[in-house]
């Protein structure tokens, strides 16, 4: 939690985040993830002054056990003086205890995001779902959090200016943006209006322009121009592509010319014959691309 320090800001865990939505759909199926369309209503979470702090607290843990279709899950919520925002003990369960930090007591508005985060881990738990490191792991469950509908609330309880700073999660604004816009295009969905931090809306712009883009890279119909003649260059020269570029060349075992790429919604990588305009669909996630190969 960044609280009065510097805010990282930018795209460095791009990759990680990639890599923990295609871990998502590989261990739920296009479905299950479908099944999460409505995300957390501000009205479920809102938290007043006049609220009393433990009752408040427990009301908005079981908003987020509903969320994430964990019907025998219990967290027993308290408060203590830490570093981090949250703490949770993965135990077996049902109970599950979760220590939130002190400064939640006077920020009530925040304490939703901070248990979006918390049951999340709960979630992926009993998914047993992980990646290799605990930095990784976080990240995963930051990607998760927002991509299943609760994480627009971290990214909502960012809020930046020249004197001070408040920022949960393991994400920048920036990323959180980033994945919030993927689940917005997948479900036509526009999380914007529930901001209500302004730099939340700056850092979602961003990571959605980056999102778009995703659904902007050659072999994909909807590259630019400048997009369409680098790939038709590197298809020439398929054998020395740049550091970076997304799309490879090689041929199949008769010779011919295939090329993969990342699937915009999964990441998953796709491979098609290079034959012209081809459609494609994701085995992962089931998505249908249009590609000009």
């Amino acid at each position: 939690m960044a609280n009065g320090g510097p805010v990282e800001h930018g795209f460095p865990h791009l990759e990680t985040v990639r890599a923990a939505i295609t871990a998502l759909y590989r261990r739920l199926s296009p479905t299950t993830v479908r099944t999460f369309s409505a995300s957390v209503a501000p009205a479920d979470v809102a938290f007043c002054d006049t609220d009393d702090l433990h009752l408040g607290a427990q009301r908005v843990a079981r908003e987020m056990v509903r969320h994430f279709r964990l019907p025998d899950a219990r967290l027993i919520v308290g408060f203590r003086e830490m570093t981090h925002a949250a703490n949770i003990e993965l135990a077996a369960g049902p109970e599950y205890f979760v220590e939130l930090n002190d400064r939640f007591r006077t920020h009530r508005e925040d304490i939703g995001a901070a248990l979006a985060h918390e049951v999340a881990h709960v979630y992926l738990h009993r998914l047993d779902l992980a990646l290799p490191t605990t930095a990784q792991n976080e990240i995963l469950t930051d990607t998760v959090t927002t991509y299943l509908g609760a994480g627009w609330l971290l990214l909502d309880a960012y809020r930046e200016d020249r004197v001070s700073s408040q920022k949960l999660g393991y994400l920048t604004p920036e990323e959180f943006g980033y994945v919030l816009a993927k689940r917005a295009l997948l479900f036509q969905e526009d999380p914007s209006i529930w901001f209500t931090s302004p730099q939340a809306y700056t850092a979602y712009t961003k990571g959605l322009a980056r999102a778009r883009r995703d659904t902007q890279q050659p072999p994909l119909t909807g590259a630019g121009w400048t997009g369409r003649h680098r790939y038709a260059h590197d298809r020439r020269h398929g054998s020395s592509l740049p550091p970076g570029t997304p799309y490879a060349f090689a041929p199949d075992p008769s010779g011919r010319l295939h090329v993969t790429f990342p699937c915009p919604t999964c990441h998953q990588r796709i491979r098609v014959p290079v034959r012209g305009r081809v459609r494609a669909r994701c085995g992962l996630c089931g998505a249908v691309l249009e590609c000009d190969t």
